[in-house]
């Protein structure tokens, strides 16, 4: 039977009283995708940590982000629930969090300490959605009227309002080494909160700790010393299909996604995957002090560990950067479950292990509560990872109209559709993970096409449905993207010292000129 995108999880085991069970930390980051590690045979980036964590537990191979863009993405992991229920497929930067039990509450309802350190992305900003108490970097989105901690903290340091000195975009991937003494980064800054923090937990009770590290995301101001790691390595190069060359034969969006960084040249794009590869790479070394902190506080063997990401990042492959897509880089996340150890063990997470179920981030709260032996709120559309219950496919949407993209997967099959121009995509990725060859056209694939494209307008909504006449897709009509002014440079940071003032100033601004049809 398949799991669809509005389903109910079946609650959890009988309920474990508080002190019996393990603590969690929950660790997210931005940008980083399934295949920039070490462990998955990535040919470049250096990844030690988390390679000895995969091999400490189980590896997800097929873990998606079902809305790849950071807000409905964390909506989507902090509540168990799809962008249908929760209400935001189009990142919507001023919605209130949905009236469900979150996973902190959860945690906290059972007895459990919460703290988060790191991004939230959620509206009002100090809301902390459950959490005990949150220590908040909102990556210098000042315009809400809120001064997060890591600004507060750049204060106390004596660089109130520096951290944008760089000059480097949020959201382009032109790169310089980070610009003040390293302990002012924000993944260092974030990596010791969250040390202090696990120091200072209440003692007699379990705790979940999230800790949510900004990068990989742009800008890409790496440390120096990790530039350095890799400055005598020759870096991969993107890899290209003959579907995405002939850029005016693409989808309307991809012809926009295109549009912003095919300007760059090929010094260009080793610079940014060396910058971007260097972020992931202190990460990974950050999170040794994480683990040895618990190691030190005898919490280590009691406590759970999960790693993934909102969504990955395209990085040039078929010539696509950042997030917003379907394709393997952009949409297959990383996955990594290390279970505890002693009283608190269970045997369903194990180690050495890969498992290649599909999962999305509406799973990570059943998940992690069933290991907790925690009931499941019946909100929850995910499925717990560690059980027997698996989905025969899942189902991911992005943007409306005419930005919207929609995407089926099966485990061995993956169904991406543009309703501009009524365009679909087939690909096999066990044949073929790269995603090189489009099979939508193929005679021999024709049954699996119409399959997943049957199952993909059972979950049409929303006004979607427009797309069908006479139980087909009939999608709406094609049209071409004309790139228009980027005067604001992709939301460019300034100075913030005076802090910016609050305004209605959106967070990202799309630029295009007439569209023509």
């Amino acid at each position: 039977m398949a799991v669809t995108a509005s389903s109910v999880s079946t609650t959890s085991a009988a309920s474990t009283p508080a002190a019996g069970r393990p603590n969690v930390l929950l660790i997210v980051t931005d940008h980083w995708s399934a295949p920039l590690l070490g462990v998955a045979g990535h040919p470049v980036v250096q990844t030690p940590t988390l390679d000895t964590l995969a091999r400490s537990g189980v590896r997800f191979t097929n873990a998606y982000s079902e809305c790849p863009v950071c807000i409905p993405a964390r909506r989507t992991l902090m509540t168990g629930t799809s962008t249908r229920t929760h209400g935001d497929r189009v990142f919507n930067e001023t919605l209130p969090m949905p009236p469900f039990p979150t996973l902190a509450q959860t945690f906290r309802d059972a007895g459990y300490q919460a703290n988060a350190v790191g991004k939230l992305h959620v509206y009002p900003q100090r809301d902390r959605i459950g959490f005990d108490d949150v220590l908040l970097d909102e990556e210098g989105r000042t315009q809400y009227g809120v001064t997060d901690d890591y600004e507060l903290f750049l204060g106390e340091q004596g660089f109130p309002g520096r951290h944008f000195d760089h000059g480097m975009s949020n959201n382009e991937y032109v790169n310089r080494p980070w610009h003040l003494p390293e302990h002012t980064h924000p993944t260092n800054w974030a990596t010791r909160a969250m040390s202090q923090t696990i120091k200072r937990r209440d003692p007699t009770r379990p705790a979940f700790w999230y800790l949510s590290y900004r990068h990989p995301h742009p800008p890409l101001v790496p440390l120096q010393a990790y530039l350095d790691l890799y400055r005598d390595i020759p870096m991969d190069q993107p890899f290209h299909s003959d579907w995405s060359r002939d850029v005016d034969a693409l989808p309307y969006a991809l012809q926009a996604q295109r549009a912003a960084n095919h300007h760059l040249t090929q010094a260009q794009i080793d610079a940014a995957r060396r910058a971007f590869y260097a972020l992931c790479t202190h990460i990974d070394h950050q999170l040794r002090v994480v683990v040895g902190t618990l190691r030190e506080e005898a919490l280590l063997d009691n406590t759970i560990i999960m790693f993934t990401a909102d969504h990955g990042d395209g990085l040039g492959n078929h010539g696509m950067w950042a997030k917003r897509l379907y394709y393997e880089h952009a949409a297959n996340i990383p996955m990594l479950l290390v279970g505890a150890e002693g009283a608190t063990a269970d045997r369903r997470t194990g180690h050495h292990r890969v498992d290649d179920r599909v999962v999305g981030l509406q799973d990570v709260m059943p998940t992690l509560l069933d290991l907790c032996g925690i009931p499941i709120p019946e909100t929850v559309e995910g499925i717990s990872m560690v059980g027997e219950q698996r989905r025969d496919w899942l189902y991911g949407e992005i943007g409306e109209d005419a930005s919207a993209t929609r995407m089926i997967h099966d485990g061995r099959h993956k169904l991406i559709y543009y309703p501009v121009g009524n365009h679909r995509q087939l690909f096999d990725l066990h044949e073929d993970p790269q995603e090189l060859h489009d099979l939508a056209g193929s005679s021999d694939h024709a049954a699996v096409l119409e399959r997943l494209t049957n199952a993909l307008i059972g979950q049409l909504y929303g006004g979607d449905e427009h797309w069908i006449r006479d139980r087909r897709l009939e999608g709406l009509p094609a049209r071409r993207f004309t790139p228009g002014p980027n005067k604001g440079l992709s939301s460019q940071r300034g100075d913030h010292w005076p802090p910016p003032p609050k305004t209605d100033m959106p967070q990202i601004r799309w630029h295009h000129a007439e569209e023509q049809p």
